[in-house]
C-alpha cells in the first residue's frame, strides 16, 4: 500500500491550488453570518447539562402538580446539593439546570413575592433555600448554573391577569438572577393552562434576563440564544443548522421539523438542545427506572453527535439525592465514551489536502490543524476552489466503525454535503454521506478496515473550514442502533429543498468568482 502513496497525492493535486507560501502571516477567513455570541459559545462547548427536575410532584408521585399540594409535602430528609454537582461534574456535564419552580408554583427558594415555597415547608425548619445550595455547590466543582421558571403558575392567584402576572413573574426572575451569582442558562417554556387566558411579555422577560446576566443563554421554544430541538426524546435532525429564522416561529407555536433541522438560509445563530429524561418521566417516582448507559450513547450520538447540546435530566428522589442506580448509570455513561474516544486512529495520521490558505506550505491552516483538539485550529483551503479534499494516512491497516468531525462555528457553520471514502484495491468507496458538521459531528456505519480516508466536502456555504478529524471504534455499536444513525432517503421534505436550494446559491456564488 505504501507504493500507492505517490498516486494518491497527484490525485490531490489535480485540484490543487498551486499558490505559493508568503512571508507574511496570512489573515483567517471572514467568517459567514450568523455566528455564535460568547455565551452561545461557551454553552456549545459545554455540550451536555444536568436537568434536575424537584419540587412537590417528587413527593405526591405527581408529573404536573395542580398548585394545592400543602407545602409540608416538601420535607427531603437527606438533600445533598453537593451529590448532585458531583454527579453531574463526574460525568461531563457542563452545568446543571435547576427546575427553581414548576408549574404548581412551588419555589425552591424563598420568594418574596408568595408565600408558596421553601419558607413555609419544614424543610430546614423553613430557612433552607435549594437554589442557594445548588449554586454554591456548583461553584466548588467548577460547572455552571441554570434556572427553569415556569410560566404557568397554578398557585399564584394573580395568574390570569396579564400586567398583574408578568409583573409577579418578572419578579421572581429578578430575584433568581440577583441572588445566586452567575447564571449561564434560563430554561423557559411557553406553557399554559386551558382555565385562564394569559399573554406572556417574552420580549421584557428576555431583555430582564439578559440585563442581569452577562453569560447567560435562554432556551425556549423560538431562542432567542438556543432553540428546543422539537421533541423529547434527545434525537435532533440528520441535517442539523444552528442559523435560524427567530421570526419563522413563536413559543408555543413551532414547526418541529423546521425546530430540528434549522436553516441554512437562517438569520440568526440559534442552535438546537435536545432535552430528554433518564427515566419516563421527568420526576422521581420509585416505580420507574432508568435507562441503561447504551441508550444514554445513542442519545449523545443523535444530540451532540449532530450539533446540539444534550440536557439530560437525571431526578433527585424522595430523600433529596440522584438514586444509586441513576448514578450506576451515568457512571457506565462515562466509561463508555472514555473507553471510545480515549484513542483516536488519526491521531498521528499524515494528513494532506488538495488546498491551503496562503499557499500548501502555510503552516497556520495547515491540514495536520484537524489533528489538533478544539475549535480554533483549522484546516482553510485557499479561497475561490471548487474541488475540497483531504486524505488521512492512518499509517496502518485499522479497523474503526465511527467519524467525528467538527467546525469552527465560530467562523459561522458552513458544510452543506461531504463524504468519506476509503481506499479498496485501489480504487475510492465511499463509507459515509452527511449533511452538516457544525460543532461536532459523529457519524456511525459497520466496521470497516482501511489504511487511507479521504474527506471530500461537496458543497458549503462558503470555503469550508474543518477543525477536527477523528477516527474511532466504538465496540458497544449494536446492528440495530446502527439503522438508526444511517442516512435517510431523500425525500420531498424542506429539508431536501432547502439542500437544493443551497447547492444552487453555492453554484451561482462559485460561478461569479
Amino acid at each position: 500500500m505504501a507504493a500507492l502513496l505517490p498516486l494518491l497525492l497527484a490525485h490531490l493535486l489535480l485540484c490543487a491550488d498551486g499558490a505559493t507560501a508568503s512571508s507574511a502571516a496570512t489573515p483567517p477567513p471572514l467568517p459567514v453570518l450568523p455566528v455564535p455570541s460568547y455565551a452561545q459559545l461557551r454553552w456549545q462547548l459545554s455540550e451536555m447539562a444536568l436537568f434536575l427536575h424537584f419540587g412537590p410532584n417528587t413527593f405526591t408521585d405527581s408529573e404536573w402538580g395542580t398548585g394545592r399540594a400543602n407545602p409540608s409535602v416538601f420535607a427531603p430528609s437527606a438533600l445533598d446539593a453537593g451529590q448532585w454537582a458531583r454527579v453531574a461534574a463526574q460525568g461531563g456535564f457542563g452545568r446543571v439546570v435547576l427546575t427553581a419552580k414548576h408549574h404548581d408554583g412551588f419555589c425552591l427558594w424563598p420568594s418574596a413575592l408568595t408565600n408558596y415555597s421553601v419558607a413555609a415547608s419544614p424543610w430546614r425548619g423553613g430557612a433552607g433555600d435549594v437554589v442557594a445550595e445548588l449554586a454554591a455547590a456548583a461553584r466548588a466543582e467548577g460547572i455552571g448554573m441554570g434556572l427553569y421558571l415556569s410560566p404557568w403558575d397554578r398557585h399564584e392567584p394573580v395568574y390570569g391577569d396579564t400586567i398583574a402576572y408578568n409583573e409577579h413573574y418578572l419578579g421572581q426572575m429578578t430575584e433568581l438572577l440577583t441572588r445566586y451569582g452567575d447564571v449561564e442558562e434560563v430554561w423557559l417554556d411557553g406553557a399554559k393552562g386551558d382555565a385562564k387566558k394569559m399573554n406572556y411579555m417574552f420580549d421584557a422577560w428576555f431583555s430582564l434576563i439578559h440585563q442581569l446576566q452577562q453569560r447567560v443563554v435562554i432556551f425556549s421554544d423560538a431562542g432567542p440564544d438556543t432553540r428546543w430541538v422539537g421533541d423529547e426524546a434527545g434525537v435532533a435532525g440528520y441535517t442539523c443548522w444552528s442559523p435560524f429564522n427567530k421570526s419563522s416561529v413563536t413559543i408555543g407555536h413551532t414547526i418541529a421539523e423546521y425546530s430540528r433541522s434549522g436553516d441554512p438560509f437562517g438569520q440568526d445563530w440559534v442552535p438546537a438542545e435536545c432535552d430528554v429524561s433518564i427515566r419516563p418521566g421527568w420526576f422521581w417516582h420509585a416505580s420507574e427506572k432508568p435507562k441503561n448507559a447504551t441508550t444514554l450513547l445513542d442519545i449523545y450520538y443523535k444530540s451532540v453527535g449532530r450539533n446540539c447540546l444534550l440536557i439530560l435530566n437525571v431526578p433527585p428522589n424522595s430523600s433529596g439525592l440522584i438514586a444509586n442506580e441513576d448514578i450506576q448509570v451515568l457512571q457506565e455513561f462515562t466509561e463508555i465514551r472514555r473507553a471510545i474516544f480515549s484513542q483516536n486512529f488519526a491521531a498521528n495520521a499524515t494528513v494532506t489536502a488538495n488546498s491551503v490558505r496562503g499557499g500548501q506550505d502555510n503552516l497556520q491552516f495547515a491540514p495536520s490543524k484537524v489533528l489538533e483538539d478544539g475549535i480554533y485550529s483549522y484546516w482553510a483551503p485557499q479561497e475561490g476552489q471548487t474541488c475540497w479534499e483531504m486524505l488521512f494516512d492512518l499509517g496502518q491497516s485499522t479497523s474503526f466503525n465511527m467519524l467525528q468531525l467538527q467546525e469552527p462555528i465560530q467562523l459561522g457553520q458552513r458544510v452543506i454535503e461531504f463524504h468519506v471514502a476509503i481506499l479498496i484495491d485501489e480504487l475510492w468507496q465511499t463509507i459515509v454521506e452527511g449533511t452538516t458538521i457544525g460543532y461536532k459531528r459523529l457519524l456511525l456505519f459497520p466496521v470497516i478496515e482501511s489504511q487511507y480516508l479521504k474527506l471530500s466536502i461537496d458543497s458549503a456555504r462558503a470555503d469550508p473550514l474543518i477543525s477536527f478529524f477523528g477516527v474511532f471504534m466504538d465496540p458497544f455499536l449494536s446492528r440495530h442502533s446502527l439503522q438508526n444513525h444511517v442516512k435517510p432517503p431523500r425525500t420531498n421534505s424542506s429539508e431536501v429543498t432547502m439542500l437544493r436550494m443551497a447547492h444552487a446559491s453555492v453554484n451561482k456564488s462559485i460561478a461569479a468568482m
